[in-house]
């Protein structure tokens, strides 16, 4: 009764012209690890572990040999299959498994452990978590809105709001700002009826001399909040926190802080209003709901987003923020982004991501 593992690569391919904050993306790539009892082989766990370009700190030219060697000595130690399906037991095993510096150094590859154990121990159905999700209760989600000409990002704009959301996440800080005011100044007069929420995420952009002028600007549009205007590590981020009449939220200065006590005392120092979690980027589902008691016990807001994830990494994202009292708007709405996404009961309606139970999963083949 040992714990077996496998790999396979799959390249997804954006059905639009996708642009970030670094640059212009036409695929992304994911590698998926199969898992299972040795003694149970028809019962598969499947997790995705898709790091990003540019973000995970992981990812580098060695990283898929090196994923082909962790997968090579976790079938070489003959670890006894677990029993328990606590997020805490998974997590110690996972470290056991590939080592603690490489557990904490490797979040996209963390992130796909934990759900492939969690599908498996729950009978490879891809459900992780038995809740309220996949009973079929709708999570609401936020509408994203895609970098690009002011046109495009126009156009997705109509298009969000004819589809029922009701709260909107553009990106700042890429074109002329007055030209990004238009478009704010745009949804605030053509839906003023609609009670559109606004979220803006200006990956790191701003300029740390100009940031506070810029967001008291952004005020007039009402807007709900700002991820990550200056770039991460910036000491006057805290004093940002305080003075903007915005509420900031932080991201990409989670990226890399591991244990409860340095979370804690970044949390404390910059004192952020929200706190936007990714488990692709920020440890994995049991380190996210380590970011989650911390804000609950400092008062920091949050929400979850998805990074780009096929169907199946979305799922367990999913799956996982169900587990808590939902109050806001998700950032979940990525699974409508690829040609060929993994068919799954993934549903996006009205605003709202939903699981059909009614609807199948495709198999991945290795």
């Amino acid at each position: 009764m040992a714990l077996q593992v496998s790999l396979s690569k799959r390249v997804f391919e954006f059905s639009f012209n996708a642009r970030t904050s670094r640059g212009a993306m036409k695929d992304k790539v994911s590698w998926f690890v199969n898992l299972w009892d040795d003694s149970n082989p028809e019962i598969v766990g499947l997790g995705e572990c898709g790091p990003l370009p540019g973000l995970s700190p992981e990812f580098n030219a060695e990283f898929e040999a090196s994923l082909h060697h962790t997968m090579d000595s976790i079938n070489k130690q003959a670890v006894p299959f677990p029993a328990a399906s606590d997020l805490q037991s998974i997590h110690l095993l996972i470290q056991k498994l590939i080592g603690p510096d490489t557990a904490q150094n490797n979040s996209s590859l963390v992130f796909a452990l934990e759900t492939a154990l969690l599908d498996c121990l729950h009978g490879g159905e891809r459900v992780l978590f038995r809740n309220s999700f996949v009973e079929g209760t709708p999570i609401p989600i936020n509408g994203l809105i895609w970098m690009g000409g002011l046109d495009f990002m126009l156009q997705q704009i109509e298009i969000k709001i004819r589809d029922g959301f009701t709260c909107l996440k553009l990106k700042v800080g890429s074109h002329d700002f007055e030209k990004e005011c238009d478009v704010l100044q745009y949804i605030r007069r053509k839906y003023f009826r609609d009670k559109i929420t606004i979220r803006l995420d200006a990956n790191g952009a701003f300029k740390k001399e100009e940031a506070l002028f810029k967001i008291n600007q952004l005020t007039r549009f009402e807007v709900h909040s700002i991820e990550q205007p200056i770039k991460p590590g910036l000491p006057e981020l805290s004093q940002l926190c305080i003075q903007s009449p915005i509420p900031i939220a932080l991201d990409e200065e989670l990226i890399g802080v591991t244990g409860i006590e340095k979370k804690r005392a970044l949390l404390t120092r910059i004192k952020p209003q929200y706190i936007i979690l990714k488990p692709t980027l920020h440890g994995g589902l049991f380190s996210c709901s380590e970011w989650i008691q911390l804000g609950q016990e400092l008062g920091i807001g949050w929400w979850m987003t998805s990074a780009l994830e096929s169907n199946i990494g979305l799922n367990a994202i999913a799956q996982f923020t169900a587990n808590y009292p939902i109050a806001i708007p998700q950032g979940l709405g990525t699974g409508m982004i690829y040609n060929e996404n993994i068919e799954s009961p993934l549903t996006i309606n009205n605003g709202k991501l939903k699981y059909q139970k009614d609807l199948f999963w495709a198999k991945i083949n290795e």
